[in-house]
């Protein structure tokens, strides 16, 4: 059987970096050919295999033709006459068209190690135009290596920003989005993702949420970069100092949705942005079939990050009113990871990067504190209804306020 080792495996291993799955390519063969030596069936679109004892994936060479708009209207020819050349150059970037003998050997006939050893991602062929979903995949791999001084092609931008006047993003199907978006957020540096997108122009059809903010001016007093997209991408890349849960991330990522919304005769001023944010946010997350979980975090992010950055201002009955709200009593909450997105918020402005965020210690310890009230008094006693929830908030309240006035500030309770 003739294989290669083919895609990221190669390019990876180039790089230096650990290969995490291997993926190979099989010339001459046939499915029952494959399937007679043991290899079990798993391609749905196109013959892929599972090694009988790796279990990895092996599939035969094909080439592809576009017959209908969008990522699926392609038609796959699988046979023994396709060569390694013709598989690869179907393939998206130069850097993913390589491939490598078992013995070690590169085959490389597009000129994927220049690039590699230059960081250039580049499409191979026109063909790249045929496909929507490699956009996302592009601006994936800025996410991913970026940080390794990876560029965009002049060219393949151009190409990039053709496709999106062509129409050929408005096929890309909510799945698919949400899975790249998925990915890019637990990458390195999520905001290059977002800024590949922008300068090709596709922001705005994939992600027109994010893509409105930038340009919206905020008061520099606070925001020293002043431009809310900026800021937005500013904040997720604290996050992911932060935290590696893509759903603090994401929080961080639409925290400020509703600048984006705020009358222009109002700015650089935003009020009530975190109000006005939340229709936005679910009709982003509905569009996308954004997963409960962080749909849900996000939404109390968004409506709730200027409470937590002012927590030392507000009064013990505003901050156990919050944490009532957040869910922060029940013994399965999201404090923590809705702390930690107010704090790449917080520092997600120029200048601000390392500066403390003493509100997480602060609304933490109300939190424990409020939580660990005793309550069984007001639950056998004769109060009814409404009457009991009250009661349990005005403990509360009282121990929030208990717990402030420890650590030496003072309080309103009422």
């Amino acid at each position: 059987m003739e294989i290669y080792l083919v895609g990221g495996a190669v390019r990876d291993k180039l790089l230096g970096l650990p290969v995490k799955e291997r993926d190979w390519v099989v010339i001459g063969e046939t499915p029952e050919s494959m399937v007679k030596q043991g290899f079990r069936p798993v391609g749905k679109d196109f013959p892929v295999f599972l090694h009988p004892q790796s279990n990895e994936e092996y599939a035969l060479a094909r080439t592809e033709r576009k017959t209908a708009p969008g990522y699926k209207g392609f038609t796959v020819h699988a046979l023994p006459d396709v060569s390694l050349e013709q598989d690869l150059i179907r393939r998206d970037l130069t850097i993913n068209a390589m491939a490598m003998t078992p013995q070690g050997e590169l085959i490389d006939p597009y000129g994927g190690q220049p690039d590699l050893e230059q960081r250039i991602f580049r499409h191979i062929s026109p063909a790249f135009a045929e496909d929507p979903v490699r956009i996302l995949r592009v601006a994936r791999f800025a996410a991913r290596y970026g940080r390794l001084g990876f560029t965009l092609a002049e060219e393949t931008r151009v190409l990039m920003q053709s496709m999106v006047t062509a129409g050929e993003v408005d096929h890309l199907v909510p799945e698919r989005v949400w899975a790249e978006l998925f990915k890019a957020l637990n990458e390195k540096s999520p905001s290059a993702f977002f800024y590949t997108l922008k300068d090709c122009m596709a922001l705005d059809k994939i992600f027109p949420e994010i893509s409105c903010l930038f340009g919206v001016p905020q008061p520099e007093k606070y925001h020293p970069e002043i431009d809310t997209g900026i800021h937005t991408m500013l904040s997720l890349e604290q996050a992911v100092h932060l935290s590696s849960n893509p759903e603090v991330r994401f929080a961080a990522l639409v925290h400020d949705l509703g600048k984006g919304v705020s009358p222009k005769a109002n700015l650089p001023h935003h009020h009530r942005h975190e109000t006005h944010g939340l229709p936005l946010l679910e009709q982003m997350c509905t569009r996308l079939r954004v997963p409960n979980s962080f749909k849900s975090l996000a939404m109390q992010v968004m409506e709730y990050h200027t409470h937590c950055h002012r927590a030392f201002e507000l009064r013990a009955s505003t901050l156990a009113d919050m944490l009532a709200a957040l869910g922060a009593f029940k013994p399965a909450n999201k404090l923590p990871e809705f702390l930690l997105a107010c704090e790449a918020d917080a520092r997600g402005r120029t200048g601000f990067e390392n500066s403390p965020y003493p509100q997480a210690k602060l609304l933490s310890g109300a939190a424990k504190a409020a939580a660990s009230v005793d309550t069984s008094a007001i639950l056998n006693g004769e109060l009814k209804g409404s009457q009991i929830g009250e009661a349990i908030r005005r403990l509360r309240i009282e121990a929030v306020a208990e717990f402030i006035k420890s650590c030496g500030k003072t309080s309103r309770t009422d």
